[in-house]
């Protein structure tokens, strides 16, 4: 089974993207202001640049000992964690199943019919279905969520985790861990009454969601990230993809890197946004957002913001899962807000320890 269950423990939140792992540990607090979560362990660890492939892991033993890594930096002393797959790895279809079904039922019949919507040997997948609610068109069915993918993509997660003495408890989905962790967002009101488009832009990959009543309606994903500005970065100045790296994140590049190098880069990220907010218009009964969330790597870029506000005229913010939380002295401050908005999955899938 894919697991949407092994609801109430605590876990880490363990995020294998193509160029770092990420890990998050969030716990509950209570205060006046009521129950409020807390930030207690945290940590990336970078990987090798063929360790995650289109995103497979290529290198069990490479991301096995970032993962070591990452626990050990953190401090963590938990050892079960939620992990995810991505959407390009993931079929899911909602159903409708007659709601007097016990959970049980369902999963026999689910296990009968599954062949009609998964498009192989049911040997050869994981899969597993969530309530969602009353149907709306018919009040004695409920809307079930079914989610499968080829079992390589769950056993390669699980078996790498397995490298680190890490247990994984959860499998989720990357999208339903981002719709998670944008609930927590600052700066945006009541998101529950508005439609929401969240930019997630990572090393090689740019993915759009758009979120309306909390929920995701629209998902695309295209080949973009930041992996191309590093490569200008070594084809113009003659460094290696470290060296490179480096210099992209800690300075140090002649004067004309700015201005021939930077401000092309964050020109292409905004008409690549836009493309994907005009692919979800032309889809859909919309033709606004209230808001542009910017999330990932790219989205640390100075100015980045502002600059993709004036090209689509939405309110553009940088996403900040941690805004409403308090965080734990021994967690670096300064290190977790820089890089908050690449942390909106691992976010997602530590909030798992709370459903």
């Amino acid at each position: 089974m894919f697991s949407f269950g092994n609801k109430n423990t605590s876990l880490l939140g363990i995020d294998i993207s193509s160029t770092a792992v990420k890990l998050l540990e969030l716990t509950h607090t209570s205060g006046r202001g009521g129950v409020k979560n807390r930030v207690e362990s945290y940590a990336v660890e970078p990987l090798p640049p063929t360790a995650v492939v289109e995103n497979n892991i290529a290198d069990m033993e490479a991301v096995g000992a970032a993962i070591r890594n990452v626990v050990a930096r953190s401090g963590a002393k938990n050892r079960q964690a939620a992990i995810a797959v991505s959407g390009s790895a993931i079929i899911t279809k909602v159903i409708s199943m007659p709601a007097s079904l016990s959970e049980r039922e369902m999963e026999e019949q689910i296990q009968l019919e599954a062949d009609q919507y998964i498009p192989f040997p049911l040997d050869e997948v994981n899969l597993d279905f969530e309530i969602v609610g009353t149907s709306e068109s018919n009040a004695e069915m409920v809307d079930v969520l079914l989610a499968a993918s080829r079992s390589e993509n769950v056993d390669d997660r699980v078996a790498t985790l397995e490298y680190a003495n890490i247990v994984a408890k959860v499998v989720d989905v990357e999208a339903y861990a981002l719709e998670r962790a944008a609930r927590q967002l600052g700066g945006l009101g009541n998101i529950s009454e508005q439609t929401i488009a969240v930019a997630d832009i990572g090393a090689t990959t740019t993915t759009l969601n758009v979120l309306s009543n909390n929920q995701i309606i629209y998902t695309r994903e295209q080949s973009f990230g930041g992996r191309q500005l590093t490569e200008e970065i070594q084809r113009r100045y003659g460094l290696s993809q470290e060296e490179a790296g480096m210099a992209k994140r800690q300075g140090g590049l002649p004067d004309n890197y700015i201005s021939e190098v930077l401000e092309p880069f964050k020109e292409a990220m905004a008409q690549q946004v836009n493309r994907s907010l005009q692919f979800f218009y032309s889809s859909s009964s919309f033709n606004s957002v209230d808001h542009m969330v910017l999330a990932g790597g790219c989205a640390s870029i100075a100015g980045i913001d502002e600059l993709i506000e004036e090209k689509l005229n939405v309110p553009v913010v940088i996403a900040n899962p941690f805004a409403n939380m308090s965080v734990s002295n021994k967690v670096n401050h300064q290190a977790l807000s820089n890089d908050a908005p690449a942390m909106m999955i691992a976010c997602g899938l530590a909030l798992r320890s709370f459903d």
